[in-house]
């Protein structure tokens, strides 16, 4: 019997598997409005049979965009362009998700493929914000400027907002973006938050604003369904953010009401080496799952039916989050499965090819 097409429930929401999509930037949105493109990617991996189908990483704000072309959520506009897609998530029996984020200091960049460079004002871009001005890179020209209590009062406000235009649009599943360098990684990171006041200097001052920013989000979303946060569960660099910061970050976020943690690593700095291979941070999700007691989900690396069921059979982690792997086969649940010998139902329309 294989475990990773078990039913998997947070709260009294049911995914009908334990293989997930993660968020994955597409950089192919109009004034952070989704496209025909999205209906098509998202709706794909529905059609291919993941039981979460989560939207790239979502700005609560415009200034919050990696790009220029990235998805926002800021108004009813947008909320009212991600129904029909999130209707569509569900009519495959997936679960729609979305990730909140704002980028902070590395916010305003062009498209990876013309080079990723910061964009300036004349170029699309704009003046980011960060916990302290301290550039992502020692070649980056663009200092961010250092919030001010003001703006964290008004970026609290705004990922609530974010939230409830998300209820309205039909998602099932926030997660908070606290990982891979962007603004709420920032905060936490000693490599990235360099604050003298109640904000910046001890692990509890630097986890301060990503609590509240998740306290805020899960008193905003809907009781019966659950909130994910995605970490980065170390900086791979001497004196960064580390797997022991992580697991008091995790359990005063299990405190909160958060319900399962996505569990990657890295992005910090440029310069960080990562030990890159098949499942290299699973180990963080078994640990922080084994230890706080939360649910966890595997990411990096995935891309063998029988490694995923290995990482859920054997409790290494609650489910899988695949990335690349499903840009490359969208249908990748549905191969899965006949390899692991699990006679899965096909769409419909699709029968006569199974």
């Amino acid at each position: 019997m294989s475990i990773l097409f078990t039913p998997f429930t947070l709260r009294e929401l049911v995914f009908k598997n334990r293989i997930f999509v993660s968020p994955m930037c597409m950089y192919s949105s109009k004034e952070g409005l989704p496209t025909d493109w999205h209906m098509v990617h998202l709706g794909s991996r529905a059609v291919g049979g993941a039981g979460l189908v989560m939207v790239e990483a979502t700005a609560v704000t415009p200034q919050g965009r990696i790009s220029p072309d990235d998805s926002g959520i800021w108004s009813a506009e947008h909320a009212a362009a991600f129904a029909p897609i999130t209707r569509f998530i569900k009519e495959q029996g997936s679960v729609p998700g979305i990730q909140l984020a704002h980028a902070g200091r590395k916010a305003s960049t062009d498209l990876p493929w013309k080079g990723g460079r910061p964009v300036d004002v004349n170029h699309r871009g704009w003046q980011t914000i960060a916990p302290s001005p301290v550039p992502f890179s020692r070649e980056d020209p663009v200092i961010p400027r250092e919030a001010t209590l003001e703006d964290l009062e008004t970026l609290l406000g705004q990922f609530a907002a974010a939230a409830r235009r998300s209820v309205e649009a039909g998602f099932e599943v926030a997660e908070i973006h606290m990982a891979h360098g962007y603004l709420l990684h920032q905060f936490l990171s000693p490599l990235s938050n360099q604050r003298v006041d109640d904000f910046g200097g001890s692990l509890e001052n630097r986890c301060r604003f990503p609590l509240r920013v998740a306290k805020a989000v899960r008193d905003i979303w809907p009781e019966h369904l659950p909130v994910f946060v995605r970490v980065s569960a170390s900086d791979w660099m001497e004196g960064g953010w580390d797997l022991e910061q992580t697991l008091y970050l995790t359990r005063a976020l299990k405190q909160i009401g958060i319900d399962f943690i996505d569990c990657s690593s890295g992005g910090m700095v440029p310069e960080a080496m990562p030990p890159f291979g098949p499942g290299f941070q699973t180990p963080f999700a078994t640990a922080i799952r084994n230890e706080v007691g939360i649910p966890t989900g595997a990411v990096g690396v995935v891309t063998d039916p029988v490694q995923a069921e290995q990482i859920v059979a054997t409790g290494l982690a609650d489910a899988v989050l695949l990335a690349r792997a499903m840009l490359r086969d969208p249908y990748w649940p549905l191969h899965a499965a006949k390899a692991l010998g699990v006679d899965l139902p096909w769409p419909l329309q699709y029968e006569r090819a199974k």
